[in-house]
């Protein structure tokens, strides 16, 4: 397939071609108070050409395998590198980049959760929701778990022929309560989605005993927590909560592509305007913000993207300032980069590569640093956060406000309780700026998410976010339930 693809486009006059053979397989099972509700297992398997022929770009894809359809492809696109040249402003280019030869690469994993049985899936869920429904207070449990083996080849014109697998893999469970007075509360486990295997869920990366034990207690004593009082509270924000901030307003703010205007109409632009690259005032000298497509575990971690382009950690933000850009290669060489920094992303066979999001990471503090403990003991009036729940952000990525899953009252440096109903508002600039004390290595997690979109088509990308706990003065607290009319 790779000969003719690639012949079928160096015959044509091809200055660039890549051919993508992929399966990606989705496992989803979930249950409801205990009974299955879903069970499902998808395949997609298809072949996409794409090339770079006198100055346009051309892609085309099909479910069909096999040399006489990839040469037909290669064909299918140079027709349509034709097509779109009317329409192009400057000539389409890659930018720059070696090839890799030979690369055969897997994301860590012991046991890949494909290889489990159906019967076991169902097993442990169901034994995780048995737990939970026998607890006083908990009216309903959901429990589930997404699994993906992502198989990818890759081979172009330069010599690069990589030959990747990536495994990834969600468990959540939910539990609700509901009263006689018609009120309701609800919370989720914080185990994030990662680049593991089954052993993730038997223990290895974390402790789910021990946090279904937990959430039973931990939602009663939110139904019965007091509604917040709005007003300017400091924060100590948990990494299972920041991941999601991080995500909005740096990851997407500093996708080169979303920065130069083209996702405004889909998903928006970004404050964060070349213009400004190196002067911008981003956050606190504290802020040290990498995009890492080499993460141990992470879920954009790659070893060649899917441009051909060798994985790479780079700056975002350097103490406090804008320093660079998410790019992938067609982005990189209209922007006057010298190369890509790998960040090109295709979530099926049939679709183009763009570029999307690497694992964008905040720094901890060098050495040791600060406990979530200390960073909470100069703290005399504030909220402690915790988990991800719902969050608005503007289409500059400028003006955002989050939720939680848990929001714990501190007063004098010491945790008082949980309060309800808490969404933080602010400005990103202001709010980084604002960030006064960033945790240690002790406090570092890496979360993440499975379902970030972009693009028109719409395509879903995986990716992780890794952050310390962190300390941020006066940033506005609302209360949700008042702001909803409830």
């Amino acid at each position: 397939m790779t000969d003719a693809a690639l012949s079928a486009a160096n015959a044509a006059g091809a200055a660039h071609a890549s051919v993508r053979v992929e399966r990606v397989r989705t496992q989803v099972v979930a249950l409801r108070d205990g009974r299955l509700e879903t069970a499902l297992d998808d395949t997609e398997v298809g072949t996409g050409v794409a090339v770079v022929r006198s100055g346009s770009f051309g892609f085309a894809a099909s479910v069909a395998l096999g040399a006489q359809p990839a040469a037909a492809l290669a064909r299918e696109a140079v027709d349509a590198a034709g097509l779109t040249a009317p329409a192009r402003r400057r000539p389409f280019v890659f930018a720059d980049e070696p090839s890799h030869g030979r690369v055969e690469w897997s994301s860590p994993f012991r046991r890949n959760p494909m290889d489990v049985p159906l019967a076991d899936k169902v097993a442990l869920l169901g034994e995780w929701s048995r737990q939970l429904m026998g607890s006083a207070g908990v009216d309903h449990v959901g429990a589930s778990v997404v699994a993906v083996q992502e198989d990818k080849y890759l081979a172009d014109l330069s010599g690069t022929v990589a030959l990747q697998r990536r495994v990834r893999i969600h468990p959540q469970v939910d539990v609700a309560s509901v009263t006689a007075e018609g009120d309701f509360e609800e919370m989720r486990t914080l185990a994030p989605p990662t680049g593991r295997g089954w052993e993730y869920l038997e223990g290895d990366g974390w402790d789910f005993d021990a946090e279904l034990a937990q959430l039973p207690d931990l939602l009663g004593e939110k139904l019965r927590a007091p509604s917040v009082r709005p007003g300017t509270y400091d924060l100590v924000i948990d990494p299972t909560n920041l991941w999601l901030t991080i995500h909005e307003s740096i990851g997407h703010a500093t996708e080169l592509d979303r920065a130069m205007g083209y996702e405004a109409a889909f998903a928006g632009t970004s404050f964060a305007t070349p213009d400004r690259l190196g002067s911008l005032r981003y956050g606190s000298p504290l802020l040290h913000v990498v995009g890492d497509r080499t993460a141990d575990h992470g879920l954009a971690t790659v070893a060649i993207d899917d441009q051909g382009v060798a994985a790479q950690s780079f700056d975002i933000v350097r103490d406090g300032v804008l320093v660079g850009y998410q790019l992938d290669r067609a982005i990189a060489a209209s922007a006057g980069f010298g190369r890509s920094n790998g960040c090109a992303f295709a979530d099926s066979p049939l679709h183009v590569p763009i570029q999307r999001m690497a694992n964008v990471s905040l720094r901890p503090a060098l050495g040791a640093g600060p406990s979530t403990e200390e960073l909470i003991s100069g703290v005399e009036r504030g909220i402690y956060v915790v988990g991800d729940k719902s969050w608005s952000i503007d289409m500059q990525r400028l003006n955002f406000q989050f939720t939680g899953q848990r929001f714990y009252e501190i007063r004098g440096g010491k945790l008082a309780g949980q309060v309800r109903d808490v969404a933080y508002q602010a400005t990103t600039t202001d709010f980084w700026r604002h960030v006064e004390a960033v945790g240690g290595t002790s406090t570092y997690l890496l979360a993440g998410a499975f379902n970030c979109g972009k693009g028109q088509p719409e395509q879903v990308a995986p990716v992780s976010h890794g952050c310390p706990s962190v300390l941020v003065r006066a940033v506005r607290v609302l209360n949700a339930r008042e702001e909803a009319g409830r």
